[in-house]
Parts: structure tokens; sequence; C-alpha cells
């Protein structure tokens, strides 16, 4: 019952329900995350830690990228998360995320950190 109470936490986080369904997409490296979730990385870090604790998602290294996939190996989680994709494809951030998602690569959000970082 823990697991399952713990996975409805993890989903019941706007953020972190935005990550997971990005993962459904494709695997993503911090910086797409970050472009698409505009918040702190430290955030983004916190919310990465616990879905990888979870079991939720995992990671591998790409030349100097951290990359994240979905690693969801329980069929009800699955399911759930299938259901709340089907349920949300309309929702205007939801459909912003995935049009985001299909039209950027990580080369490219790498520039825009790094550009913002010179500005600062």
């Amino acid at each position: 019952m823990r697991d399952l109470l713990n996975f409805f936490k993890i989903i019941g986080d706007e953020n972190r329900l935005r990550i997971l369904l990005m993962l459904k997409i494709r695997p993503l490296c911090v910086c797409e995350i970050h472009e698409a979730l505009s918040i702190a990385l430290s955030t983004i870090s916190q919310h990465l830690k616990l879905m990888k604790s979870a079991g939720l998602i995992e990671d591998s290294k790409d030349g100097r990228w951290v990359i994240y996939s979905l690693k969801i190996t329980d069929s009800f989680q699955r399911e759930i998360l299938d259901i709340l994709e089907k349920k949300m494809k309309d929702d205007p951030q939801i459909m912003k995320d995935s049009n985001f998602i299909s039209t950027t690569t990580r080369e490219i959000c790498s520039i825009k950190v790094k550009s913002s970082q010179k500005q600062e």
C-alpha cells in the first residue's frame, strides 16, 4: 500500500506529473525539463530524485548529458499514467509541453542555458 500511496503523492504534484507525461513522449535531459517547466534547477533536481527513488524514472549518461527516461514497470501505475495522459491531452499546459518536447532538442536548450548564465 505504501508504494501505491507514494505513487499517487508523486503524480499529485503538477510539475512531477508534467515531467512524467513529457517522459512518455521521449527521454529528456535536465535542461529540456528546465526549459519546459521554467522552475529552479534545484527544484527539478528534487522532483527527479523523488521519482527516481520511487522507481518511476531512470537516468543514463550520454556524453555530457544525464538523460532521464520513464521506467514504470508496475502495470497499474502504467495504466494510471496512460489514463491521465488521455484525459489531459486537451489541457492547454499539457499540449504546450507536448509541442515543446516534440520541437526542441537538448542542444538547443543547452545553448539557451549557457546564454542565460552569461547574462547573469
